[in-house]
Formats: structure tokens, sequence, C-alpha cells
């Protein structure tokens, strides 16, 4: 009879275990499995001379992990783009925006990875965070990019393409998947910003690609319901997991709380740092249930909430409105 009841409690004690483990990231403030890496204390688009700055500012993350920047003096848009290194491929997130001539960077970056792992070519998969222009402004020049050490497999962006390529049965509620050979990486279809917007997980580093749904920026939001759900996906989706950043396609926002730079800006003194953790998206969530399933313009610490599209017209009109005005003032760079 004591055995019996011992033996329960234990098992009992045993699945609180289990299921307080689910949800814990490491048991010591040491990294864990993650792969450690850093990110710079500053990009160089915050200098206002565009002599000094590379058409694409590169950092190396770690050994295999590459954030590339277009230089604001080529677009202001000044998009990131996301190189991953596998034992067997290599995977780019993402192609710049209009002037952005990423293949000789990325070309080089990709060879001194090869020189340095004693490598003589590697396999590379091209695709997308989501559809607009601004990251895949440089689709065709990576289409027609005829390298022998660098053979090219080209993702369009849209639902049919990420649905087949990554075996997402059930868009968007089903997780997708691709192995680069030791280095596997989740795909979490989130659209609202755009009908074929992708996040991306990393297994290896526990970075977060949120593309245009979530950085330190004006969030547009074209389909309200469709991106609601889609952060409540996201926030599921990374229950129990670690994660060490939460990177997205753009800064768009100062260091000082609730304000952003102007549409149009070049050059952004003091600018906010690119990494968002997953609290953020607690936040979002908060911030658009606030607002009962009615899309409104709200602004937080990290970013603001902007609905753009067809559910909030209004919104689209002052939008475009502001735009205009902003882009009259555009070289005007004493603003912050």
């Amino acid at each position: 009879m004591f055995s019996n009841s011992f033996a329960a409690a234990a098992l009992a004690a045993a699945l609180c275990l289990s299921s307080s483990l689910t949800f814990a990231q490491f048991p010591q403030p040491n990294g864990g499995t993650l792969e450690r890496g850093s990110l710079p204390s500053h990009w160089l688009s915050q200098q206002p001379k565009c002599m000094e700055i590379p058409e694409w500012q590169v950092h190396e993350y770690n050994p295999n992990f590459f954030i590339l920047r277009q230089s604001p003096c080529t677009d202001y848009e000044k998009p990131f783009v996301f190189l991953f290194f596998g034992k067997n491929k290599a995977m780019l997130v993402d192609t710049g925006s209009r002037n952005g001539d990423l293949i000789p960077t990325l070309q080089l970056t990709i060879k001194n990875w090869l020189k340095r792992n004693d490598r003589s070519s590697i396999p590379l998969i091209v695709t997308h965070t989501h559809e607009h222009e601004d990251h895949t402004w440089g689709d065709k020049a990576l289409q027609a990019m005829n390298d022998p050490s660098i053979p090219v497999t080209f993702v369009a962006s849209s639902v049919e393409a990420n649905s087949q390529f990554f075996s997402i049965a059930h868009w968007p509620e089903d997780i997708g998947h691709i192995d680069l050979g030791e280095r596997v990486l989740d795909i979490v279809p989130i659209p609202g910003h755009s009908a074929a917007s992708i996040a991306f997980y990393d297994h290896n580093t526990g970075v977060l690609l949120s593309g245009d749904t979530m950085y330190p920026g004006r969030l547009y939001v074209n389909d309200f319901p469709a991106f609601q759900a889609s952060v409540e996906r996201l926030i599921k989706f990374t229950e129990g997991k670690p994660v060490a950043h939460l990177l997205g396609n753009h800064i768009e926002e100062s260091a000082t709380p609730f304000l952003d730079y102007p549409v149009g800006t070049m050059y952004q003194p003091n600018e906010h740092e690119l990494a968002l953790a997953r609290g953020s998206l607690l936040e979002l969530e908060d911030a658009l249930q606030s607002m009962h399933g009615t899309p409104q313009r709200l602004a937080l610490r990290d970013f603001t909430v902007w609905p753009s599209g067809p559910s909030s017209p209004a919104q689209q009109v002052e939008y475009k409105k502001y735009v205009e005005e902003q882009k009259s003032k555009m070289w005007d760079h004493s603003q912050p």
C-alpha cells in the first residue's frame, strides 16, 4: 500500500517536473547548447558620409551566421539580409532593395567562408521573409548569378512556393522546416503584413527572423485579423524555446523611447538596436488585443502598430499623405 502510494507520488512529481521543464530555457545561465554570437554596437547607417559607407555592411554574428545591411546611400530603406551556413548548404534570406548590388559582397562573403572551411563550393538556397520589393529587388541578379562554386536554388516569395519548398501542408497553420546540414530552421507562416510573410527560427543560435512583422519601427499591418493571428502563432511557437534575438528587416526607431525617424530618413544617429526580445511579441499581442478588432495606430516604446491595409482605408489615406510629406523632406538630414 505504502509502496504504491509512494510510486504514485513519485510519478506525479516527475510529471510536474517534466511539465515545468517544457517551459524552461536552460537550467544554468551559461547559454546552454546555443551557438553564441554578437551584434555590432552600431551600424554604419548612422554615419552621414556616403563615401565612408560600403554598399553592404557585413557583420559576422558567429562563424556560420552573417548579417548584411544595405547602405542608406543606395536606398533609405536600408534593409537587412541574413546568411546561414550549414554543413551541406547555405541559405540567404532576402536579396535587398533597389540599387543594392548584393552579388559582389555576397560572393566575397561566401568565398571567404569556403576558404576558411577548406571547401571549394556550397549550394545556396535563396528565400525571403516576404514579397515586398525592398526585400526582393536583388532576385533577378541572384537568379542570373553563374558561379560554379555557389549553385543557386531560388525560392520565389509566394504562398505557393513557400508551401511547396518548406513542406507546409496547411497554410498558415502548419510549420515548415529546412535542414542545411546539422542546422535546422523552422519556417512559421505569418501573413498579415503581406500574404507570403514567413518567420525563420534557427535552432543553432536561437535567432528568430521576424521580417517586417516585428522590428524596431513602423509595423505596417495590411490584414489586421491575419496579422493578429500571426503574432499569436509566433508566441505559441516560441513557448519553451530559447530565443536569443528577434531580428527584423529594418530599424526605423530611435534609441529614444517612442521616437521614430520620418519616412525617407537616410542617416539615423542614435539608432535603436536591431534586436528585440520575445517579450516584444507579448507587448505587441497586448496592443492588438486592446484595439478590440478595430485597427488603429498605436505607438509603443520600441515600435508602432501602423494599420495600412484595406481593413483601415482611413489610415491608408492618412499614411499615404504622411509618406508624401516626409519624402519631400527626405534630404533634410538634420532631423533625428
